[in-house]
């Protein structure tokens, strides 16, 4: 016959599964102890009878086991499990932190420019006597906003420790150009920098749009 063994478990009051003041809400769970040597846990809720059912799944049978029957399905108990890192290519580039970049390094192709350019918005490239930059402009409000939005990106320039040009113009646009001055050209912290400035918030900023009735 099937054995059972029954531990009570508490729950907080504050998740009372019954409204009655004065019943005391009471987690149980079994163990069924098959006649084939199999094992299920199931949970019982006090207050109101088998509530969550069976948890988990049962061990096999011995005659499952020596049927080999691990090796007829996907994901067999030999299976290897890894935990990758996701790449570069999986990683949001607002995650990403600056790194410092040598002057012997090689600015980045325009083909590998073009390719990041898609992960921030808003930007475009320019090439100016063959030195690659990043410019944004952003159309505000008025002269006021443009100088919070240049607040704005200052700061979380400073926190990436990379720095864009930062223009006012008049009345109301602020123009961003992003390089790396030491390699003449682009560096990947110029896309991470430019992604990092995608996240200011300037709904507050801009021109407020007209509804017509």
């Amino acid at each position: 016959m099937a054995s059972t063994s029954l531990t009570h478990i508490f729950l907080s009051p504050l998740s009372p599964i019954s409204n009655h003041p004065t019943s005391q809400p009471s987690l149980s769970f079994s163990t069924q102890q098959f006649p084939h040597g199999g094992r299920r846990l199931k949970f019982i809720c006090g207050a109101g009878g088998d509530l969550l059912g069976d948890f988990g799944a049962r061990d096999p049978f011995p005659e499952e086991i020596e049927s080999n029957f691990g090796d007829k399905v996907l994901g067999a108990w030999s299976t290897e499990h890894k935990i990758l890192i996701p790449n570069l290519a999986a990683l949001s580039l607002a995650q990403l932190d600056c790194s410092p970049v040598s002057p012997l390094q090689s600015p980045m192709s325009e083909d590998d420019a073009s390719q990041l350019l898609r992960k921030v918005v808003g930007w475009r490239l320019l090439d100016e006597d063959g030195r690659l930059k990043l410019q944004c402009l952003w159309k505000l409000r008025d002269f006021k906003s443009g100088v919070e939005l240049i607040n704005r990106i200052s700061e979380v320039a400073e926190a990436a420790g990379h720095f864009p040009n930062l223009h006012l113009e008049q009345p109301n646009q602020v123009r961003a150009e992003l390089w790396t001055d030491s390699i003449g050209g682009l560096s990947m912290n110029d896309f991470i920098v430019a992604a990092k400035i995608d996240q200011i918030k300037t709904s507050d900023l801009v021109p407020k749009k007209r509804i017509w009735a």
